[in-house]
């Protein structure tokens, strides 16, 4: 079953529809200041597609608890409509929210599939810490990273890098839990790339390792970190997460359901195998992936794929015809 998805057929293209479809829901609601409304439409949008396909998938980690409300992509979810392959699932369709409803850049639609009983369950656990790095810096990654000072595990990806610390460059999300952890990269000379929302796209870029985000720290969701080891991985870069409920709530439910919150893991331990595909696609331009652009009946994406088996990256601009061609809608192609 563990090869099954890779060897009777190439499903990724079929994900990257699911990501392409709820971006294309999310963008028309672009800056306009409804983020439910957004996320409705996105998460509609992307259940449809997941379930018209040949496969049998349960989302394993949903946002219900963070969001405060169930969805169709819950976590226990079913989508898909055969019998095999059998997989896991985890999905969000707005990475970002907030940007998408400010207008603001980098809102992305992602999805991360491996074959059933490969990803990590940690429901009730809504957040997590993360710490993620490129392929370059990986292997010199260790568990000691997460709770070592910041200047420390600053200097070693700037030793491995071959760069100067205050040439590295850190993604954080703007939360008040953060101001310590900023406070502490600027005191280094290194620079903070800071969001809104949005740290899965932080991830994939810091695990591209092109220079441009050089790593990704902080605490997010655990969906989202979920979805970062699963693309991490296939990327070849490296990641530590650790659960860090926020509320004495979380911490009790994670206690309850047994959970080690002082287990370090790696992408290894939260995802298996190296059987898997992510998949993204820019809503709003971002520094990863260009946003949707509407043109009359035709609408353009681009989105990325990743096959961790083969280590393959896709980069995809896709039109799309959004309604029959009736004689009032002009082709991007001319004519």
């Amino acid at each position: 079953m563990g090869h099954q998805i890779m060897t009777e057929r190439n499903l990724g293209l079929d994900f990257v529809r699911a990501t392409e479809a709820a971006a294309l829901a999310a963008g028309r609601l672009m800056g306009m200041g409804r983020p439910e409304e957004a996320d409705r439409a996105a998460t509609e949008a992307m259940y449809q597609v997941l379930n018209a396909l040949e496969v049998r998938g349960r989302v394993v980690v949903g946002e219900e608890q963070k969001l405060g409300a169930p969805s169709m992509l819950s976590t226990g979810s079913t989508v898909g409509r055969g019998e095999s392959p059998a997989v896991d699932v985890v999905v969000d369709p707005i990475d970002g929210r907030r940007l998408v409803a400010q207008g603001r850049p980098g809102a992305i639609s992602v999805v991360a599939v491996a074959p059933k009983g490969n990803m990590w369950t940690p429901r009730p656990a809504v957040y997590m810490e993360k710490l993620v790095v490129g392929p370059q810096v990986a292997q010199a990654l260790v568990p000691e990273c997460l709770d070592a000072p910041v200047a420390w595990t600053l200097a070693l990806i700037a030793r491995v890098t071959q760069k100067a610390v205050r040439d590295l460059v850190i993604f954080v999300l703007d939360r008040r839990r953060h101001r310590s952890l900023i406070r502490e990269i600027r005191a280094t000379g290194a620079r903070v790339m800071l969001r809104i929302d949005g740290d899965v796209a932080g991830a994939v870029m810091a695990a591209l390792g092109d220079g441009k985000v050089d790593a990704l720290m902080g605490i997010g969701g655990v969906a989202e970190g979920l979805i970062a080891a699963c693309a991490v991985k296939a990327l070849g870069g490296g990641m530590l997460g650790r659960l860090a409920p926020q509320s004495e709530a979380e911490w009790h439910a994670v206690e309850a359901a047994g959970l080690d919150m002082k287990r370090i893991m790696r992408c290894e331990d939260m995802v298996k195998g190296c059987d898997l595909f992510f998949a993204a696609t820019g809503i709003t331009d971002g520094p990863l992936l260009d946003g949707v652009v509407y043109r009359g009946g035709w609408a353009e994406t681009h989105s990325l794929l990743v096959r961790c088996e083969t280590r393959t990256r896709r980069f995809m601009h896709t039109l799309h015809q959004l309604e029959p061609d009736n004689g009032n809608s002009v082709s991007p192609f001319g004519g």
